[in-house]
């Protein structure tokens, strides 16, 4: 993730499991060759069991996170119901592709609705794929080698943070970008829990 305009740095990953879906970053905010935080927050919570992973512009990501935080809010206020994982990506991709110049942001959205666990794939100009495992940022391809490896559909969420660890670690050793430790989300029908550092 990066503190000034240049786009690059930063791994994140998505999976969806079984039971659910994880998310995960590390925390190093990179501004070209200097690294301009080791505590960055890139790992977000959007709604109850709904979270978001960002590679790219801070301002742009904290920007977006509050813009689909409030949409989502809303959206439950008028329909009485959460929104659906695709509804987010969907409102998402809109906000991403409604304006001139692009956000420097790629995004993972991911959660567990009524029909199950999904992630999609954003890019800066509101493109929005579903996918099933996911690595962004600059460690990304180092990411989708641990990821490629060990993934398939089968696996449970406690199977799946310890892929993302793996994939996280592996890119933070490789990658200049990455590093400073890592935050994973493990999101199921019922709750959306950071793991704790420790465990990790």
């Amino acid at each position: 993730m990066e503190s000034g305009d240049k786009f690059k740095g930063t791994t994140t990953v998505g999976l969806v499991c079984r039971d659910g879906v994880v998310l995960g970053s590390e925390r190093r905010a990179s501004m070209g060759n200097l690294i301009a935080s080791k505590r960055a927050e890139k790992v977000f919570k959007i709604d109850d069991t709904i979270g978001l992973t960002m590679a790219g512009s801070v301002g742009d990501a904290q920007k977006l996170v509050r813009s689909i935080k409030a949409e989502t809010k809303l959206y439950k206020l008028k329909r009485e119901k959460p929104i659906s994982v695709k509804a987010t990506s969907t409102l998402m991709s809109n906000i991403l592709g409604g304006g001139v110049l692009p956000y420097y942001v790629q995004l993972v959205i991911g959660g567990v609705d009524k029909d199950g666990p999904s992630i999609y794939v954003l890019d800066p100009g509101g493109g929005c794929l579903e996918e099933k495992l996911s690595s962004t940022g600059s460690g990304s391809p180092i990411a989708y080698g641990v990821l490629e490896d060990r993934y398939n559909e089968d696996i449970t969420v406690d199977e799946g943070v310890d892929i993302a660890v793996r994939s996280l670690k592996s890119a933070m050793e490789r990658d200049s970008s990455s590093g400073n430790g890592i935050d994973i989300a493990k999101i199921t029908r019922d709750s959306f829990e950071i793991i704790d550092e420790n465990e990790i």
